[in-house]
């Protein structure tokens, strides 16, 4: 099963893990045929929010929501169950000065 990690980190925070040692975690996990996509996102400031209410688009700078912590990267993964899922994230080396949010991928239900 799909499962989502989101890696969430506070400005302070946002740099502490070097790249290096995130980029050799997701070679571990792909080299075990787990890791489906992994990337890291630039900082909120460069963020676009789009909306559409009643036809008409609108863009906001930034996040949709006001936080601490930001979305920083996210790693997809192929695990056994959320267990499994939960094992994975808790060694997503980022954990260490942020929160990893895990949350299983669902199939698109398309109506014939």
């Amino acid at each position: 099963m799909k499962y989502l990690c989101l890696v969430y980190l506070d400005q302070e925070n946002w740099s502490a893990c070097p790249d290096a040692t995130c980029a050799e975690f997701a070679q571990q996990l792909a080299e075990s045929g787990r890791l489906l996509a992994a990337e890291p996102l630039h900082p909120i400031h460069t963020a676009t929010t789009v909306r559409v209410r009643n036809g008409q688009v609108s863009l906001y700078d930034g996040p949709f929501a006001e936080t601490k912590e930001q979305l920083a990267g996210f790693y997809l993964v192929d695990a056994t169950d959320l267990n499994d899922a939960i094992r994975i994230a808790s060694a997503i080396p980022p954990a260490k000065y942020g929160s990893i949010e895990v949350r299983p991928v669902r199939e698109l239900a398309l109506d014939s």
